[in-house]
């Protein structure tokens, strides 16, 4: 099993600034051999936030080989053309790296500071992902076509993050390169669930993404780890079982939210892990 790192910015102290900080994560993730490191994406809820493809443009300049991943940016937040531009210029960029993690989005507050219609959202996400696809292989849908990048008509690898819902995991497996699965929001027996109807589908690659992880004697409190139903808020030898059992549960990946405020944890949370095959699915 692959271990990503899942980088959540957020302001700091007046001496580390948040593009030093996440390329300091960046470099230690790669240095580390993690896996890939991933951004989160929100607008409206009431803390300051940063565009997820932007952080990680930031993060491309500084690494050569991990991944670099959204998990999960909101689709149906954006306009599909631009946003077609937007991910195959950081495609381009990042030299073929990104690994676009979407969904319709859970939060009706983000819907609300750009008008969008949250009640539609699953509908708006499936006709705005053909309208990507259409756009880089530079076919026009509104207008003049978007003239795609050489040797990016295809777009970058796509994953679909939707829980256990059977209706997204059977998409995922057939239109995508794999499904993202909630650490948040999903139990282990979601998870392995999922995982079997994924492949049944014929889909490759499960990843459970979002799992808050901190292994300090007094961790950090926020109501999203209070109510998460998978993770490694924990001491280490916990976390090295829980590990294994989310290995147990099908997943190719496990994508953990390290503290952003302490870079040097991720020394320690790749000791949980010492080898690629320690955690064999």
């Amino acid at each position: 099993m692959r271990v990503g790192i899942v980088a959540a910015p957020r302001p700091l102290d007046d001496v580390t600034s948040v593009a030093m900080r996440l390329r300091e994560i960046g470099r230690r993730a790669e240095a580390l051999d993690f896996s890939g490191l991933w951004i989160t994406d929100s607008l409206g809820r009431g803390t300051a936030s940063l565009d997820p493809l932007l952080l990680l443009a930031a993060v491309a300049s500084v690494t050569d080989d991990i991944e670099l991943g959204t998990c999960v940016l909101q689709v149906p937040l954006r306009h599909p053309v631009e946003l077609a531009q937007r991910v195959m210029s950081l495609d381009v960029l990042s030299e073929g790296r990104l690994r676009l993690g979407v969904g319709a989005g859970s939060t009706e507050a983000d819907f609300l500071v750009v008008e969008a219609d949250y009640g539609r959202r699953f509908r708006v996400l499936r006709e705005n992902l053909e309208v990507m696809r259409r756009s880089w292989r530079g076919e026009a849908v509104f207008g003049p076509a978007l003239t795609p990048w050489p040797g990016h008509e295809q777009g970058p690898p796509m994953f679909v993050g939707a829980w256990h819902s059977p209706r997204w995991v059977q998409y995922a497996a057939r239109h995508c390169q794999g499904w993202l699965a909630s650490g948040i929001y999903s139990t282990l027996e979601e998870v392995a669930e999922g995982a079997a109807k994924f492949r049944a589908a014929g889909g490759d690659r499960v990843l459970l993404a979002n799992v808050f992880t901190d292994l300090r004697p007094q961790p950090e409190r926020h109501s999203l780890i209070e109510r998460s139903k998978i993770n490694l808020v924990c001491d280490p030898e916990e976390a090295r079982e829980r590990l294994a059992q989310i290995a147990d549960s099908g997943a190719d990946d496990v994508l953990l939210i390290c503290p952003f405020d302490d870079p040097e944890q991720l020394e320690q949370v790749r000791k949980l892990v010492p080898n690629a095959e320690a955690l064999e699915c």
